[in-house]
């Protein structure tokens, strides 16, 4: 006999779905109890509670026994008194490892939240703690919206936006990264806006153009760090491989449907990609394209022997992309003295209990 297939989780449906599963089920419920529950389990606190008065009883014992019931657990909480951000562990039902940030942003009381979308990852980034993890699983949709759900429900403020730039290659997840996206911006999930979820990616061509195909809203972000093939192949050694031309052409594919800037991630790393010579490659790579460069400090010093730029050195190297005639801004790197770089916790989780 062929095996029952496994309920949906509630956190990765959206409200139509909701609603047919539990009509298959043999459920009566209206298009307008499925929003009110999906609104019930994924709002915040308070919009739970005003979700839970108009739904029948019947209806929440349905939704609960006719979906996957697990849960996460915060096994670890860690804030950096210096800047406030809070690196969040979480053990999976199977056992795995996986991380999550908040992040305060420059608005008092508003946050965003950093989530993985791998367990480990197998893009081996020279500058990477979750490189020393190895390649893990795919995170399922439900995970990253359950992660992003306990985390929010902690926050003193508002959580107003989210980036998959944790664990992990999201674009090697595409299909849960896009329906955790998805959950998380519905006006009946967790609500956040779809431009203000950020997709960050090391660069796979494929997925870019599809990901440019389908006219998702939610912003891309791609990590080059290098413009210098060789180099880049020695910074990033898997994303290395695929021909930066290649690479090049996914991005202005990317560019005219998103009608709009690219934004760049550049992993600032002292002595190492801040020359005239990344400028330069750089200009050759993409000056045609109408960029946005948001330069980052390297996180984890000790990986790799990887050193942040003094402030000359990264003055000289922003003086430098002025020639690119584009928005160049620094992000800042936080929670540097709390292991909020991806894959620290875990890595050190791990190597304890070794």
């Amino acid at each position: 006999m062929p095996a029952t297939p496994a309920p949906p989780h509630l956190f990765s449906l959206l409200p139509h779905e909701l609603a047919g599963h539990l009509r298959a089920a043999g459920v009566a419920i209206a298009d307008v109890e499925a929003r009110r529950l999906l609104a019930h389990a994924l709002g915040p606190t308070g919009a739970r509670d005003a979700a839970r008065r108009p739904l029948a009883k019947r209806l929440t014992q349905a939704a609960a026994a006719l979906t996957d019931p697990r849960r996460v657990e915060v096994l670890e909480r860690v804030t950096d008194p210096a800047d406030g951000f809070v690196k969040y562990l979480f053990r999976l039902p199977d056992g795995a490892l996986t991380e999550a940030v908040r992040i305060p942003l420059h608005r008092p009381g508003a946050f965003s939240i950093c989530l993985s979308s791998q367990v480990g990852c197998s893009m081996q980034c020279a500058f990477c703690a979750t490189g020393r993890l190895g390649p893990g699983r795919d995170l399922a949709a439900w995970e990253m919206v359950a992660t992003f759900v306990a985390v929010r429900d902690e926050a003193p403020g508002r959580v107003t936006g989210a980036v998959f730039q944790g664990q992990g290659e999201p674009l090697l997840n595409y299909d849960e990264v896009i329906r955790a996206a998805r959950v998380l911006s519905h006006p009946c999930g967790c609500k956040v806006s779809a431009r203000a979820i950020t997709i960050s990616t090391v660069g796979l061509p494929a997925q870019i153009r599809r990901y440019a195909r389908e006219g998702h809203q939610y912003r891309l972000i791609l990590s080059l760090v290098s413009a210098i093939p060789e180099k880049r192949a020695r910074l990033l050694p898997v994303a290395g491989r695929v021909p930066l031309s290649e690479l090049a052409a996914a991005l202005r594919e990317y560019a005219r449907a998103a009608a709009g800037r690219v934004t760049v991630g550049w992993v600032v790393m002292a002595g190492v990609n801040t020359g005239a010579d990344e400028v330069a490659a750089l200009q050759a790579l993409l000056g045609d394209l109408p960029l946005r460069l948001n330069l980052i400090d390297v996180n984890d010093p000790r990986e790799g022997g990887f050193r942040q730029a003094d402030d000359a050195e990264r003055k000289a190297f922003m003086d430098r992309l002025q020639v690119l005639k584009v928005p160049v801004v620094r992000r800042y790197s936080g929670g540097v003295g709390t292991h909020a770089a991806c894959g620290m916790l875990a890595a050190r989780r791990i190597t304890e209990t070794r």
